[in-house]
Formats: structure tokens, C-alpha cells, sequence
């Protein structure tokens, strides 16, 4: 086992086919060969220096925007989500927030400190880690317009900082050259005064109110499936297409929202990846637009007629 072949001193906890339907806002998803939550970022550099070169790594942030296909996921994922957890204030108005922190949080660290700028992060279902990595938007605003810099870590372990200028930046894209992955980011913000506070608080509480008010929230699913393709909106088209409802399996288009599919309870990875293709299927005979997907499908199937976990 890996385990046994780690010489080292680590705090924080390796398991071993661990299902990974725990940790998917999906609620669905095969095992990790093996999984790991870091102690914290100086744990994780420990861990990840006594990894053979060739081990297969994925990061796994709060598990939305996400799904994991029934048989899984091979060598080693890390989990960030309650591990890398750290928010300072750094210099005037700006504030370094570490993978782990979910978005949400990240908006109400910055409302506290009087800082403007970043309350549409309360609308993305997920972590900072996964918001820098996908620039994850909402409301109007996308995370790297907030960005100063950003921590990386590479598979040995050696933490770096890069500039914005480093990546090329998109809309729900993000590449880079270098092998690395985001351990933290830097934002610059606005500072407000004292009375100015209050209508930031507002705000957030505005725009969690309409989140609520627009999408299934409390049900299964991963947020949005597609991407808004130009000039138009994903939801839209598919309820264009009188699609909302269509199930396979425990799958279906949620009837709130018609760009989320919602797991009824009983859904299996391989229900959902066929319902999306077939909404995608639908959309494009009916309006002729290949709609994207914004989730990402990770992970291997299992073999037809196996049951998923």
C-alpha cells in the first residue's frame, strides 16, 4: 500500500477506496483508490514530496461542479474542503483566502473586514480552490476579476507564487503551462467605510435570497451543467426544448431551473452523464446550439450491468 511505502510523518488522514458520493454536491461517484485530507498547506507539501513522480493526482474542493463516475477514481485524490482553510488580511484591502474556503465564507471574511467587491462569490456553490481554477462567476462578477495573485503547489510539494499574467484567463476557463494547483489566492478589494458595511451585508443576503428564490437549493445537483453560450442562456434553451422534468433514471431537469440536474435520491454517476447528453442532444436538433457543459466528468465507469455503489 502507498501507505506502508510513505516513510514520513504526516497529520493528516489517508484513506483507502474511499466512496467519493460523500464528497460530491451530486451525492453520487465511484471510490478513490486513495484519498487524502491534509493537516494544512505545510502537511500537504509533505505529503505530496513522498509521492512517487507518476502518481495520478486529483484535487477534489467541495465536490460541486463535479461528477465522479461510478468506478471512480484511480490513484490519489486530495481534499482540500476543511483543510486548507486560512483567511488574513494582508495589506489594505486585500486578503489571502486558501483553497479550502468555500465561497461563501469568503464573501462574509470580506464583508466583515470592510472590504467591497467579492459579495457575488456567496453565489458559487463550491470552494475558492475550484472558483480560481474554473473563474467561477456569478451575479456578474468572475474571481480573477478580483485576483492579485495566487499560491500554487506542484507535485513535489514546492509552493510557488504567480502573477494573473501567468494564466490565461476565460470565461469558466483557466490554463497554465506549469504543472501546479491552486493552494491560495490574493484578492484586491475595495475598502469601505464603517456605514458602507451594512449595505454589503445586504447585498449578500439579496443575492443569496434570489439564488434561493431561481434554483433547487437543498436538492442534489452539482449547480449550473452548461455553460451560457453567446448571446444567450443555457436555462432558457432547455426549456425551450421542453425539457424540464426528463428523467433517466434518478436523474432529471430540475423543474425550478431547468440548466440543473437534480439527483431525486436514487440517481447512479452514469444516470446523470447520460441525461446530459441527451438535454445537449435535444438542444442542438431543436435549436441547432451545441451547448457546453460546465461540469466536469472525472473518473472511470463501471462496466455495463454493474451496479454503482
Amino acid at each position: 500500500m502507498l501507505a506502508l511505502e510513505m516513510n514520513i510523518q504526516i497529520t493528516g488522514e489517508l484513506l483507502l477506496n474511499e466512496s467519493l458520493a460523500r464528497y460530491t454536491t451530486w451525492r453520487v461517484g465511484g471510490p478513490a483508490e486513495r484519498l487524502y485530507k491534509p493537516a494544512g498547506l505545510q502537511d500537504l507539501s509533505v505529503f505530496l514530496q513522498q509521492l512517487p513522480s507518476d502518481e495520478p493526482l486529483f484535487w477534489l474542493g467541495l465536490g460541486s461542479n463535479l461528477l465522479v463516475r461510478d468506478g471512480g477514481i484511480r490513484g490519489t485524490v486530495i481534499a482540500t474542503q476543511g483543510a486548507l482553510t486560512d483567511m488574513t488580511m494582508t495589506a489594505h484591502g486585500k486578503v489571502r483566502i486558501e483553497a479550502g474556503v468555500t465561497c461563501a465564507k469568503a464573501a462574509r471574511f470580506c464583508s466583515a473586514q470592510s472590504l467591497a467587491g467579492a459579495e457575488f462569490l456567496a453565489g458559487i456553490p463550491g470552494t475558492m480552490g475550484g472558483a480560481v481554477a474554473m473563474n467561477a462567476g456569478a451575479f456578474g462578477g468572475e474571481t480573477w476579476d478580483l485576483v492579485d495573485k495566487v499560491e500554487t503547489i506542484d507535485r513535489h510539494g514546492h509552493i510557488h507564487e504567480r502573477k494573473p499574467t501567468e494564466f490565461s484567463v476565460g470565461y469558466r476557463s483557466v490554463k497554465a503551462e506549469r504543472d501546479e494547483w491552486f493552494v491560495a489566492v490574493h484578492l484586491q478589494l475595495q475598502p469601505v467605510s464603517v456605514e458602507q458595511q451594512d449595505s454589503i451585508r445586504k447585498n449578500i443576503k439579496a443575492l443569496l435570497a434570489q439564488r434561493n428564490e431561481k434554483q433547487p437549493i437543498g436538492q442534489p445537483s452539482c449547480g449550473s451543467v452548461f455553460r451560457n453560450p453567446a448571446g444567450g442562456y443555457a436555462a432558457q434553451m432547455i426549456e425551450k426544448a421542453g425539457l424540464k422534468g426528463l428523467c433517466e433514471g434518478g436523474a432529471c431537469v430540475s423543474e425550478k431551473h431547468a440548466n440543473f440536474i437534480i439527483n431525486t435520491g436514487t440517481a447512479s454517476a452514469r444516470d446523470i452523464e447520460t441525461l446530459i447528453n441527451k438535454v445537449a442532444d435535444a438542444v442542438y436538433q431543436a435549436q441547432g446550439v451545441r451547448l457546453q457543459r460546465e461540469v466536469r466528468i472525472v473518473g472511470v465507469d463501471k462496466p455495463a450491468g454493474v451496479a454503482a455503489d
